[in-house]
């Protein structure tokens, strides 16, 4: 197991899991619980962290990671499906045929 993404925003944590997720990556969550040590350790030990259970898939994991922390609020221009729908940019799939938006 190799741990891929910490945060202190467990939201956040659990965004980029479900990205690994969809692409086939088996990964946990762990530290879920830990913010009521806070205080008692260092604060960034408490924050959720984000680990893969297959260490070949470690590779792929960060190249999703990546894409998805480069990602910023300029980034929402709009854009076209393959299904030729126009799609503003504040959303990552086409509503009407549920295609996600490339990276």
């Amino acid at each position: 197991m190799k741990r891929v993404y910490s945060s202190e925003n467990s939201m956040e944590v659990g965004l980029i899991k479900g990205m690994l997720e969809q692409d086939g990556i088996i990964c946990l969550m762990k530290n879920q619980i830990l913010s009521g040590a806070l205080g008692e350790i260092p604060s960034h030990e408490c924050w959720p962290e984000l680990w893969i259970t297959n260490d070949n898939d470690y590779e792929l994991a960060m190249n999703i990671v990546d894409a998805a922390l480069s990602h910023t609020p300029d980034d929402i221009s709009p854009w076209q499906c393959s299904c030729g729908e126009k799609i503003e940019g504040q959303f990552s799939a086409c509503w009407k045929c549920g295609k996600e938006k490339s990276l």
